[in-house]
């Protein structure tokens, strides 16, 4: 019982929530006598046929009329029936369940209310089957009377647009009033619509025109309106047309319910560039170096909102200069002045002009228009006719002849050379600049080459050759202009270097028309030779040895002197003492002497050694060499390279001449023990991540001082197989017994180890592949003397080579994890063992059966 309850009630709900619903625009609605109108209806939640008919009628007061039906053609009635016939009132079906009533002219009369329904074909009559709008319809008062705007309107001018528009006022219907301009066979364009809610719309691209204040709405009085459009421009053509709308709001949107649009008139406008006329007067022929002037006449219609830019061409393509319209020069060149004369006069000026300035000369001006805004455009443009200018070249002519006011007797005396230039025409103001060649050999097996010395540029500014930069920096060339046309070239010290065949080039600079220098004419001086009065100096140089080394700790010493010829007064000496092992091997730098006396130790290596050596200066052109504490390896031959210099007050010391000594030998027999080193094996093999281990055995033959006499160094090299092929040190200790070790990126590791007074092993811990290669080691004994106690180094002694080999061991690899794989198996196969007898055990009873009775069997047997 409580079910069917339930069931009863969702029926009546789901009824409640489908019923019918008929709906009309909500009224009152507004309408416009003369102007079409439309009244639409909609069914929903309906039963039936989808497609619904409908049944309109008007109600005014008490009586009511059919006026349209969609089912039945009879249902209107007689009075108006000669409208429907017309045409004039109509029903169009928008869909299946929606209506549309029209109206072709509103009139007064058909003010009433209106009734939708539509015909029951529901199975139970639920919802509302009509609804009402109330219509009203006001009469046709609406008056559009625009004013002709100006037809014709100049460039840069303004036009105004006035519309005048009345209607009676009728509460809820509002007014917009919009300019529009069509341009030839185009489509008509909006330029602004004012209302209907006292609201200002912009049409699209004239939004930055009203931004910028050229187009402006102006209100008049309560039926006037302009449009005022100012800076013109030739697209502003057009036809123009005024149009007033009436609208009401319904449901918060606006309707429009009227239209009246009405031609003001068509505007054409004046280009600007048809009154503008540029010219150019007067072809002219001059020489080169004068002044060009060019005027330039522009006459256009006299607008004040008009200004012009001017750019002056040659031969239509180069731009020599020009004024912006504010007056600013711009795109100048040098030597080029552009000026405004007047509003329409603009002169060019060149100057210093040559050749190249020949052709065709034009003025292109640029005329641009300012709109109210103050924001410029280009209105037109125009070339003037081009004018010729001819330009007659004059030619410079000069001498050079080059001399000498003072020679250089020795070397590092003074030389000065003199460049006269003579005979100078058609200069003018220009200016004269100089260059000084040397054209000799560096050195005797040298070529023949020329190379600038130095020059003086057109503004004066002397630059230094690439040779001589340092001299002339130092003050020791200077070139200078002691009159108008002579200039002086001065060497204060001449050197072998400076001799040769020396000319000077004088060009000629003219201003070009940019204003900058141009080169116009270059002369060359012949040759002129300059030598030294006397000879060349010469600078022989003799060694001697003083005192001759026996044996290891012994003293050596040997002189210097230097044999000079042809030098001046003042000469200072420097020394240079040099070394080689054998004679042709390189030479070894050991200590020098400068000018100034300085002792400076070059290539002496051993800190420890420095107070054995000494050089010192004992006579005029005499030095002693001196070595305390010779040892073994001091043997060689040994040689004096001395040099001779000048040097003036304030200035630096320059090398005059150079000579090399005879060769003097240390050749002492060394009586002491020799050494020899070996290797414990030829061959060491590892396994990965064990110690190899490498002995460095030193034998001695002969007399051996006391083991604290004695002191090793040792060197470990490793030749590797991968990687470099030069060996590098592995590890070293020097005689101190400090070890050092070469950085290493291996997981390996060495170490040092001193087994015995001559046994020294290299450790290699946690040998690697990489480990595996070539070692040696070089052993330098230090011996000290028991009668002076100096420390001597014996001559280096270098091993045998060693092959160090990393074996991989296939079996230790895999021992242990095949005992972790057969410990692992075993484990698993007793727990599955134990698993399985005991789920037998406990998961699974065992049943016996019960022996068969064989009762019957036997009772059958007997019967």
């Amino acid at each position: 019982m409580g079910k069917t309850r339930a069931l009863i009630l969702l029926c009546a709900a789901l009824g409640l929530c489908h019923s019918r619903l008929v709906t009309v625009p909500k009224g009152p609605l507004l309408r416009v006598e003369g102007q079409p109108l439309s009244l639409r209806c909609d069914v929903s939640d309906y039963e039936g046929p989808s497609e619904q008919d409908f049944d309109w009628k008007v109600t005014r007061g008490t009586e009511s009329i059919n006026v349209i039906s969609t089912f039945d053609p009879t249902y209107s009635d007689r009075s108006i029936v000669d409208r429907i016939k017309s045409g004039d009132i109509s029903v169009s079906r928008l869909k299946d369940n929606a209506v549309e009533l029209r109206i072709r002219e509103a009139r007064i009369s058909d003010s009433a209310t209106y009734t939708c329904s539509t015909p029951s074909t529901d199975s139970v009559i639920s919802g509302n089957y009509n609804a009402d709008v109330q219509l009203r319809v006001v009469p046709n008062s609406l008056i559009v009377a625009p004013e002709a705007p100006d037809p014709v309107v100049p460039e840069g001018g303004s036009f105004r647009l006035l519309c005048n528009v009345s209607q009676n006022f009728i509460e809820g219907i509002y007014l917009s009033i919009t300019w529009s301009v069509r341009n030839g066979s185009s489509s008509s364009q909006d330029l602004l619509t004012f209302g209907p809610c006292l609201d200002v719309t912009v049409g699209n691209g004239f939004t930055r025109r009203y931004a910028d204040g050229a187009m402006r709405l102006e209100m008049g009085s309560e039926v006037s309106r302009s449009l005022v459009l100012s800076g013109a421009i030739p697209d502003d053509r057009g036809t123009y047309a005024c149009a007033a709308r009436l609208w009401t709001r319904e449901q918060g949107i606006w309707k429009r319910i009227q239209e009246k649009t009405m031609e003001m008139g068509e505007v054409s406008v004046t280009p600007a560039a048809s009154s503008l006329s540029v010219e150019v007067r007067e072809s002219r022929s001059l020489s080169s170096g004068e002044t060009l002037i060019l005027n330039c006449t522009v006459s256009v219609n006299d607008l004040n909102s008009v200004d012009l830019e001017v750019t002056w061409l040659l031969n239509g393509t180069r731009v020599l200069g020009g004024l912006g319209r504010d007056g600013v020069l711009r795109t100048s060149s040098d030597g080029v002045d552009v000026r405004r004369l007047g509003k329409w006069d603009f002169q060019l000026k060149v100057h210093r002009v040559d050749t190249t300035d020949a052709g065709l000369y034009s003025c292109k001006v640029s005329m641009w228009i300012n709109h109210n805004s103050g924001r410029w455009y280009e209105a037109a443009e125009k070339i003037s006719a081009p004018v010729r200018v001819n330009v007659i070249k004059q030619n410079l002519n000069y001498a050079v002849v080059l001399g000498s006011t003072l020679s250089a007797k020795f070397s590092g005396d003074p030389t000065e050379l003199q460049c006269n230039v003579s005979n100078v025409s058609n200069l003018h103001n220009g200016r004269l600049a100089v260059s000084w060649f040397l054209k000799n050999a560096v050195s005797g097996n040298d070529p023949v080459t020329t190379r600038t010395v130095a020059s003086l540029d057109e503004n004066g500014t002397l630059i230094p050759g690439e040779s001589y930069e340092s001299r002339m920096k130092a003050g020791l060339i200077a070139a200078t202009r002691v009159e108008p046309y002579v200039f002086k070239l001065r060497l204060l010290h001449t050197t072998d270097a400076d001799l040769g065949d020396y000319t000077c080039a004088v060009t000629a600079w003219t201003h070009s028309q940019h204003g900058n220098w141009k080169k116009a004419a270059e002369f060359l001086s012949p040759a002129f030779k300059v030598s030294f009065a006397n000879k060349s100096p010469v600078l022989g140089v003799v060694a001697r040895r003083l005192r001759e080394a026996t044996a290891t700790g012994s003293t050596f010493e040997m002189s210097c002197q230097a044999n000079a010829q042809n030098l001046p007064q003042g000469t200072a000496f420097s020394i240079l003492i040099l070394s080689e092992e054998s004679v042709g091997s390189p030479s070894r730098k050991l200590a020098s002497l400068g000018p100034e006396m300085v002792l400076k130790l070059e290539d002496w290596a051993e800190p420890g050694r420095k107070d054995n050596l000494m050089l010192v200066k004992t006579g005029k052109k005499e030095f002693q060499f001196r070595i305390q504490g010779v040892q073994v390896t001091d043997r060689g031959f040994y040689s004096c390279e001395m040099k001779a210099w000048s040097k003036q007050p304030g200035e630096d010391w320059m090398e005059m001449a150079k000579g090399v000594s005879n060769k003097v030998q240390i050749a002492f027999e060394h009586r002491g023990p020799t050494f020899d080193v070996s290797i414990n094996s030829d061959t060491v093999s590892v396994f990965p991540w064990e110690t190899a281990k490498m002995m460095c055995d030193v034998k001695v033959t002969g007399t051996l001082p006391t083991t604290d006499d004695v002191a090793y160094e040792i060197k470990w090299f490793l030749g590797r197989l991968k990687g470099p092929s030069s060996p590098f040190l592995l590890a070293s200790v020097d005689r101190w017994g400090v070890v050092r070790k070469t950085l290493r990126n291996d997981s390996s590791d060495c170490s040092l180890e001193r087994l015995g007074p001559r046994k020294f092993t290299l450790n290699i811990h946690n040998a690697q592949d990489s480990d595996a290669g070539d070692y040696y080691c070089t052993v330098t004994p230090w011996i000290r003397s028991t009668a002076t106690g100096i420390w001597s180094k014996v001559p280096e002694v270098t091993s045998t080579k060693v092959f160090l080999s990393v074996k991989f061991a296939l079996w230790n690899s895999m021992k242990l994890p095949l005992l972790y794989g057969i410990c692992a198996s075993g484990t698993v196969g007793v727990f599955s063992l134990v698993l399985g007898l005991v789920c037998a055990r406990f998961c699974f009873k065992s049943t016996t059966s019960s022996p068969r009775s064989r009762t019957k069997l036997m009772e059958l047997e007997m019967d």
